[in-house]
Order: C-alpha cells, then sequence, then structure tokens
C-alpha cells in the first residue's frame, strides 16, 4: 500500500497568476500560510510557512520547480490526527512527505486546473490518518486560494481555531 491521496480545483484565472499565487511568499501569506511565508519557492531553497491555527514554522524543502507547470516540495511528515483545540502536530522527525503540485491550463488559458499530490506516509494507522489532515488542508488551501484569488476573501482566518 501506498499512502498518497490527489485533490485537485479549477482556479478562474490563467497559470502564471495562480502558480504566483503559490509561489510568492506575500501572496500565499494573503490566503494560506496565516502567520506568514518566508522565501519565494525556488529549486534548491528552503522557505517557510507559519499557520497561526497550528504552533510554530514550518520548514519547506523546494525540490523542483518548473515556472507555471509545477511545484515539488518536501516537509516533515507527522502522524495521527491534528489537536484542534492546541493546534499540536504529532511530527515524526527525520520523516518527510512529498507534494507535487501542478499547474495546467484550461478554457484556452482562461482558468487552471491545480492538482496536488501528497505520499510518503508510513503504512501505519497513524501514517493513514496524519495522510488524512493533510487531505483535508490542502484541499482547504485550494478552496482558499480559489476565493482568495477570484474574489479576494481569506476563507483560512479562523477556520482551525
Amino acid at each position: 500500500m501506498d499512502l498518497k491521496f490527489k485533490v485537485s480545483a479549477h482556479i478562474s484565472r490563467p497559470v502564471h497568476e495562480v502558480f504566483e499565487a503559490v509561489a510568492d511568499p506575500a501572496k500565499l501569506s494573503n490566503y494560506f500560510t496565516t502567520g506568514g511565508a518566508l522565501g519565494r519557492i525556488e529549486t534548491g531553497a528552503t522557505v517557510t510557512w507559519d499557520f497561526h491555527d497550528f504552533p510554530g514554522a514550518f520548514p519547506v524543502e523546494v525540490i523542483e520547480v518548473v515556472p507555471d507547470e509545477r511545484i515539488v516540495l518536501e516537509w516533515q511528515a507527522h502522524e495521527g490526527t491534528i489537536d484542534m483545540p492546541t493546534g499540536e502536530l504529532p511530527s515524526v522527525p527525520g520523516y518527510s512527505t512529498r507534494v507535487t503540485m501542478t499547474f495546467a491550463p484550461v478554457d484556452d488559458g482562461s482558468r487552471t486546473l491545480v492538482s496536488i499530490t501528497e505520499q510518503g506516509w508510513r503504512e501505519t494507522q497513524a501514517g493513514l490518518l496524519g495522510s488524512y489532515d493533510n487531505c483535508m488542508g490542502w484541499s482547504q488551501m485550494l478552496c482558499a486560494m480559489k476565493a482568495w484569488i477570484e474574489h479576494g476573501i481569506n476563507l483560512r482566518e479562523g477556520m482551525y481555531k
């Protein structure tokens, strides 16, 4: 068994605008990293994502970037479920998962299909629960990105806390 998932959403904006909403830390901080993002997403970089609703900043290793097409990241895995009242993440040091984001133009380039795949959890009940939490988080990120890019609305604020 390979624990992985894929979530997707259509954003009614051209690929470059949607890609930049992830790659540019100032833009990402508007709808996803409520505590801020540090560092532009570029191949070989380590960026930091901070969330006010979960304690601490998370280092994110940027493995590959193909502008307007793909972003590949790795970050520390967590297993089990997130404690929603405290935001505590049961992380596992030295163990990472891989996130691949793809950006594809649709409808003659007026819209973008964003797909996010994450994989690499241990094949345990705790790993499965961790994958469920991240699947929920990435699905919510896509919804928040769509609302922010298309309508200027921040859906993430207060979502988890």
